[in-house]
């Protein structure tokens, strides 16, 4: 498997003050789908391995980790039949094994099954998109589910999954074991919506991580968005001075073939890293976290913003007007 490392952070260009805060080692894991379930983890497991090898605290993998992709087709009579309990599941199980064996902790994806929660009964079929953080000890240190859902041709998410509720969109981990720094788990078509990392901007989060599962659009097969996808999520970590860790698959899945490029970017807008489009890889980045206050004390976007005039950000979609008001 491929390593790539960016083990000394670029300066601070706008730093004024030091705070000794130790730099951050992150791993992240660029894999494929594999037919058979124990390549599939042998895979993943190798690169935990290696990033752990490389001094990573943290490892980051893509969306729907075990899974092969499930929304290129729509869901049909029974979405759910795939979906997999949250805590007694093989992903969790997966994650938390890995954890304990490579002593690091494990972010991992999974089609989270809920028929109902505090009290509502979901009579849908579909089940949540959910991010997870998994200690060594076994523990869940966080769960996030994805909020914001594709409905396009390939990617018929809204056949399989249910948006995250409206309660508490937009947690911030503090991870003690990780010095403190502040995680934010957002998962794949969430990274689109500049309204997604200015939240978390908001909540003080210092890392956004996007589990993706994000390739070839079947009914434009000419049209490569992968340069599209990049400069969104790179130029939404520069408005909210942010670190970005996007982990995606690659590979052929039928209908989609992904396109990997997976990266971590940093506030400034830097690549630190990034895999390549085709081949499975592991990046190991050394991330200063201290960058986002020297970034935003420089530009102050969110000292400077004008919300009383964002009332229009608020109100319900109007499906009537789907490209905004004539």
């Amino acid at each position: 498997m491929l390593t790539i490392t960016a083990l000394t952070p670029p300066e601070s260009l706008s730093r004024t003050r030091e705070t000794g805060r130790t730099p951050l080692r992150v791993g992240l894991v660029q894999h494929r789908w594999h037919e058979n379930d124990q390549d599939l983890r042998a895979e993943l497991d190798e690169g935990i391995a290696a990033a752990a090898k490389l001094g990573a605290r943290v490892v980051f993998l893509p969306e729907l980790t075990l899974s092969r992709y499930p929304a290129s087709t729509p869901g049909g009579d029974n979405p759910g039949r795939t979906a997999e309990d949250l805590l007694t599941g093989p992903t969790f199980t997966f994650a938390a094994k890995a954890a304990a064996e490579h002593g690091v902790l494990v972010h991992s994806s999974l089609y989270e099954r809920n028929d109902s929660e505090d009290g509502v009964q979901y009579e849908d079929g579909l089940g949540f998109n959910t991010a997870i953080l998994v200690a060594p000890s076994g523990e869940l240190l966080a769960r996030t589910r994805k909020l914001h859902i594709p409905v396009t041709a390939g990617y018929y998410e809204d056949t399989y999954f249910r948006g995250g509720p409206a309660t508490d969109p937009y947690p911030v981990h503090t991870a003690e074991a990780l010095g403190g720094a502040k995680l934010g788990l957002p998962t794949c078509w969430d990274e689109w919506f500049p309204e997604v990392a200015r939240a978390y901007s908001l909540g003080g989060a210092e890392i956004l991580v996007y589990p993706t599962a994000i390739g070839s659009e079947p009914d434009h097969p000419q049209f490569d968005t992968q340069p599209l996808w990049q400069q969104v999520i790179v130029g939404n970590g520069i408005a909210n001075g942010t670190f970005m860790v996007v982990p995606n698959r690659h590979g052929s899945e039928g209908l989609i073939t992904f396109y990997g490029s997976s990266f971590i970017s940093d506030p400034y807008g830097r690549i630190l890293a990034q895999a390549p489009r085709d081949e499975s890889a592991v990046l190991v980045a050394d991330l200063d976290l201290q960058q986002r206050e020297d970034w935003l004390a420089l530009f102050p976007f969110l000292a400077t913003r004008r919300p009383d005039t964002y009332g229009v950000l608020t109100e319900p979609v109007d499906h009537a007007s789907p490209f905004g008001r004539a």
